[in-house]
This record gives structure tokens, C-alpha cells and sequence, in this order.
């Protein structure tokens, strides 16, 4: 069994987590964490679904992986560092979904995947990535003649933008192009902007409602335009391929890896 603690376990993504756990063969709950405020604490971290699991939900980071082989984290960056500091000291092994890392950040987590084996990346949903792969394609056929706009939608409780989905496609469609996103990217546009820069990706970011996560690159020609677009109905689809994810570190030690890699997409 893959023995997995979950961070944030009362929000709607640990949630949806603890569900796919409780209902998958071969994956067994083995630590909750959630902030010392959190009213779960100390409640059983299934208790939403009227099932007793056993693992009460805890603040104390090491006593939630102490049993554990796997963490899955998809709280708020600052949170998922000290997860991660721990799991190195205990030899825990790390999926990562959380977004919004800055670039210090993320050498961070880099520098713990010399000791800990971590699959992370701004989505863990299986057809998101697959979507990846073709945007790569499209990319390449489409280099020049082509203008390239993302335009992502999420709910209103999203707090960082453009999403963490959309800024790695945008990486994807750089590096295919032989670009570098960093130099090439536009986030805003207000007033008189002059001609839009064909060597430049747009960002476009929409806020509302309950939209689980929306995500389209128009590839805008002369006398035709193709979208490519993935549309999120649940966050089912990410609890379900962070257990992919767990599943492909069950024979690794240490190495930072991606969706990419867990789905055989290189």
C-alpha cells in the first residue's frame, strides 16, 4: 500500500484527496496536516465523508508524516517549503501541486530533491498535461505566422494569477519556439499599447464564481485561428492524477520529476 499524508486536509482539495485515497486499492491515509486554526484539527480526517479512517488531522507537520511515505501538498507556497523541509529530514517523498513559487522558491524544493525523490507541477490533472504535449506540437509547427494568447478562468478564491497551468504552458510554447518565456511574455494590456509584438505570448486572467480551473491557447493566423482547450469539470482530476503521481515515486530515492515524466510524455 502507498502510505500517503495529506496537507491541507480540510480544505476542498485535501478533501477531494482523502475521498480518492479512501476509494483507490493500493493507497492507504496515513497523515493529515492542516493549520493550527483549522476546526478539523483533531477531529478524524474523514469525518466529512462518515467514515472513520483513524488518522486524526494534526498541525504537527512530523507527527502527520511519521507513517507516511508520500506527502501530497497543494496548500500555499510558504506552507509547502516547511512541508518540505521536514519531509528531507525524514526521508519523505513529495508531490507538489501547489502554485505561485517564485523562482527562489522553487531552487528550494530543488535543492531538497537532491535528498527526497518530488514530482512537481502547476497541474496534476492527466488531460492537462496530455494538452501540454500538444501545445509543444502546435508550437513548433506554428512558430511563425501565428500570434499566441493564454486565457485562463478560475473561481473566485484563486489568489494568484495568471494560473500556475497557464504560465507552464506558456513555458512549453517558449521552449518549443526556442523562446524565453521571461522575456517574452505580456501580462497586461491597457490604453494605447501600439501593434501587438508577434514574438510575444499574451496572458489573459478571469476570476469568478465557482470555475474549478479553464485554460485556452489561441493560435491566431491570417485567415484562421486554432484553440486548444482543456476545461476542468471537478478537482476529481487532480486527486486522481496526484496518485499517479505517488505511484511513480514508489521505486524512486531522489530527483525532482514532473507530470511529464509520470505520464511517459518526454
Amino acid at each position: 500500500m502507498h502510505k500517503i499524508a495529506v496537507a491541507g486536509a480540510s480544505g476542498r482539495m485535501g478533501h477531494m484527496l482523502i475521498e480518492a485515497i479512501r476509494a483507490s486499492q493500493d493507497c492507504q491515509l496515513a497523515g493529515a496536516l492542516d493549520i493550527a486554526s483549522s476546526p478539523a484539527i483533531g477531529n478524524d480526517a474523514a469525518a466529512f465523508l462518515g467514515h472513520a479512517s483513524g488518522v486524526p488531522v494534526t498541525a504537527d507537520i512530523r507527527a502527520a508524516l511519521k507513517n507516511a511515505r508520500v506527502l501530497i501538498d497543494f496548500t500555499r507556497p510558504e506552507g509547502t517549503l516547511a512541508h518540505i523541509r521536514h519531509c528531507r529530514e525524514m526521508g519523505v517523498n513529495a508531490v507538489i501541486g501547489t502554485t505561485g513559487f517564485s523562482e527562489d522558491q522553487k531552487a528550494q524544493i530543488a535543492d531538497s530533491a537532491r535528498d527526497i525523490a518530488i514530482v512537481m507541477a502547476p497541474n496534476m490533472s492527466v488531460g492537462v498535461n496530455v494538452t501540454m504535449k500538444l501545445l509543444e506540437m502546435a508550437a513548433k509547427a506554428l512558430s511563425t505566422g501565428y500570434d499566441i494568447e493564454i486565457i485562463e478562468a478560475h473561481h473566485r478564491h484563486k489568489v494568484d494569477a495568471p494560473s500556475g497551468t497557464a504560465l507552464k504552458m506558456g513555458e512549453v510554447i517558449a521552449q518549443a519556439m526556442g523562446r524565453d518565456l521571461k522575456e517574452c511574455a505580456v501580462y497586461a494590456r491597457e490604453g494605447v499599447t501600439g501593434e501587438r509584438d508577434p514574438s510575444t505570448i499574451g496572458f489573459a486572467s478571469i476570476r469568478g464564481g465557482d470555475i474549478v480551473g479553464d485554460h485556452t491557447v489561441l493560435f491566431a493566423g491570417t485567415g484562421e485561428r486554432i484553440e486548444i482547450t482543456h476545461k476542468s469539470a471537478s478537482r476529481a482530476t487532480y486527486s486522481q492524477g496526484s496518485l499517479r503521481a505517488v505511484r511513480f515515486l514508489a521505486d524512486k530515492r531522489k530527483g525532482l520529476f514532473d507530470m511529464f515524466d509520470v505520464l511517459n510524455l518526454r
